[in-house]
């Protein structure tokens, strides 16, 4: 199981402090969407050159023109690309193929996704690599959460790794790791800590024990 420790409300010189802080303690660091949006994907080159031992995960979401959107990012050096799972099937499936071909990863957003075992059975078979379930930030607030889409995702994937996201703090996380992920994402679990470099060593503990 591993931790990613996702960057949303930072500028580049915010989030390479923020990983020097909490580096030692997670696997991967996801320049998420908002950091996309306000930076470009300048961001994720920088994060990568400055940790180059760490996985860099660009949230771009990509509903559209997947292959260039993989290639662009993955020029940036994103080792892992996101598509959202309401995506066209041709998308995901250009997703899949141009991230092979850069050595890349793909992880599919199951956020608003209705039927998500139906979905997920397909993206499966696509041959993603990552599937996840994601409560969106304006679900959060209305304190829904994703343990139990975990758990439809997790009995009809069969190749896919599975990821949750949204929402996990070191409260919820036991929960999550109950359901057995191969990802766990954390945002603001960590970022809104005080002690950012306790929050994220605890949760890799909590994590590696499983």
């Amino acid at each position: 199981m591993e931790l990613q420790l996702a960057l949303d409300l930072v500028n580049i010189p915010e989030a390479i402090e923020l990983v020097k802080e909490v580096g030692e303690h997670i696997d991967i660091v996801e320049i998420g969407t908002p950091v996309v949006i306000n930076e470009g994907l300048h961001a994720v080159k920088a994060v990568k050159e400055a940790f180059p031992n760490l996985k860099v995960l660009a949230d771009l979401k990509i509903m559209d023109a997947a292959g260039y959107e993989v290639m662009k990012a993955s020029e940036a050096g994103a080792d892992i690309i996101t598509i959202l799972g309401t995506a066209e099937d041709m998308s995901i499936q250009g997703a899949v193929e141009e991230a092979k071909k850069q050595g890349k990863k793909i992880l599919v957003d199951m956020i608003a996704v209705k039927d998500l075992a139906a979905r997920a059975k397909e993206v499966d078979a696509m041959g993603v690599d990552y599937i996840c379930v994601h409560t969106g930030y304006d679900l959060q607030a209305i304190g829904k959460n994703s343990f139990e889409d975990l758990q439809t995702i997790k009995s009809v994937v069969k190749n896919s790794k599975t990821a949750i996201a949204g929402g996990i703090k070191l409260e919820t996380l036991p929960e999550a790791i109950k359901v057995n992920p191969d990802l766990v994402i954390v945002g603001g679990g960590i970022t809104g800590q005080v002690d950012k470099k306790v929050a994220a060593a605890t949760m890799q503990e909590m994590i590696k024990k499983g």
